[in-house]
């Protein structure tokens, strides 16, 4: 498949006369399926993390506890929104909420009043899993190693995904391994 570049919106597009916001899971994924090793993520990608920058600021990002631990602190220029099943967890820069649905709602009016066309869900295994049949679109940076790890993500379902772009890069300087960034859209459900 040929690299296409990406197509970006400028605006928050409305339909009906109803704000569109897209639901976009963005997850780095080895060979393997593994995204992730003892809490962390098993390869150095400087590159991607400039890319995932680009992907999530200005938006709200949505993320399981650990996800929002391992960052270290609350990632700026964004509303990080925590799900977590501990009601008693706090934590300063996070907007912290108990369920999915809780979760996509703050999401929802942040993004709205933001202006953002999109809201990010960056993590983990678990969350993925509990927003892959609500996303719209997928952006997946194949990372070309199989590292070990213990956290993996279920594998894209080509019958319900479509590949519309890809783009392959050579490792940097600052990176360990080569990767290729993908998008992915939802195909048309039947009815």
């Amino acid at each position: 498949m040929e690299a296409r570049p990406h197509q970006w919106r400028s605006a928050l597009p409305a339909c009906e006369g109803k704000a569109v916001i897209e639901t976009v899971l963005i997850v780095a994924v080895a060979e393997n399926g593994v995204i992730g090793a003892d809490g962390a993520i098993p390869w150095r990608l400087k590159s991607d993390m400039q890319h995932f920058k680009a992907l999530t600021s200005g938006k709200p990002i949505v993320m399981g506890r650990k996800t929002f631990i391992s960052l270290k602190r609350p990632l700026p220029h964004r509303t990080n929104i925590v799900i977590t099943r501990d009601a008693n967890f706090r934590s300063a820069g996070a907007v912290v909420t108990t369920s999915m649905e809780a979760a996509r709602a703050v999401a929802r009016g942040d993004a709205l009043r933001r202006s953002a066309a999109e809201i990010a869900v960056i993590g983990g295994a678990e969350i993925y899993a509990q927003f892959m049949d609500g996303a719209d679109r997928l952006e997946i940076t194949e990372v070309h190693a199989s590292p070990p790890g213990d956290t993996r993500l279920a594998a894209i379902d080509t019958s319900k995904w479509e590949e519309v772009a890809r783009e392959r890069h050579a490792a940097g300087p600052d990176d360990t391994a080569p990767f290729s960034y993908v998008t992915y859209r939802r195909r048309e459900r039947a009815n």
